[in-house]
């Protein structure tokens, strides 16, 4: 597989929320939407062409079926992304984790990679992760 050298921030941070919904190998509705409310909701990817959501899902399933797949994928994404961006591409990961008021083990383990891989403080990451479960919470 190609990877496209055309990505952008916008198509990291899709990439990012997509290896964070997968990362337990259970894609879950609530993901899914929590995915697409991000993009048609926020001001980030109020220019995003949605149409490119699918060749980020295919580009990020492709990476995780390779051996070193996840280290060239946090790569792209540090290399495409800009470092003012990081904290909001952790907050996206965070969301999507808590979408389905569950993070399972395979989930916090992928948002601790994160955290590493994006060099978020982690007092920081600790605010963020809050913002997250108190947005997430049910009755």
């Amino acid at each position: 597989m190609t990877v496209e050298p055309s990505m952008t921030a916008q198509d990291a941070l899709v990439a990012l929320m997509i290896t964070v919904s997968a990362s337990d190998e259970d894609i879950r509705t609530s993901e899914l939407v929590k995915i697409n409310n991000v993009i048609n909701h926020l001001p980030i990817f109020a220019d995003y062409d949605a149409d490119r959501l699918p060749r980020m899902s295919h580009m990020v399933f492709d990476l995780l079926d390779q051996e070193d797949g996840l280290d060239a994928l946090f790569g792209l994404i540090r290399e495409n992304l800009p470092k003012r961006l990081f904290e909001t591409a952790y907050a996206f990961a965070c969301d999507v984790a808590a979408a389905d008021g569950i993070i399972d083990d395979p989930e916090a383990r992928m948002l601790e990679e994160v955290r590493y891989e994006l060099d978020i403080d982690r007092l920081h990451a600790a605010a963020i992760e809050r913002g997250a479960r108190a947005r997430h919470l049910t009755l």
